[in-house]
């Protein structure tokens, strides 16, 4: 029997709870709050990634493929305020933060 891997979006899902946002799914992303803060966490999968209105983003990649989408997205340069986190089985590390700490 192969291994089963828990989908990036849904550790970041964890990650936010733990960290005691309140997380629900919109469409194939999350939408995490906490206080005044509302932060739409997308995987990491496309450097076009457009604005929606939201000020903080936070795109959820393995580890294998973290550095290079920052590097991306860095090229990108969004107009809105964004973080990277890198999962792996189970435990994660910000690749970037944004300014304004999450």
């Amino acid at each position: 029997m192969g291994t089963v891997t828990t989908p990036p979006i849904e550790q970041a899902r964890s990650i936010f709870s733990e960290l005691g946002y309140t997380v629900s799914k919109e469409g194939p992303d999350l939408r995490a709050e906490r206080d005044w803060k509302v932060v739409r966490v997308s995987e990491a999968c496309d450097v076009e990634a457009e604005s929606t209105g939201e000020e903080l983003r936070c795109f959820v990649a393995d580890r294998e493929t973290a550095t290079e989408f920052n590097r991306r997205l860095a090229d990108a340069d969004p107009e809105y305020e964004w973080a990277i986190i890198s999962v792996h089985d189970g435990d994660y590390r910000v690749v970037r933060a944004p300014p304004a700490a999450l």
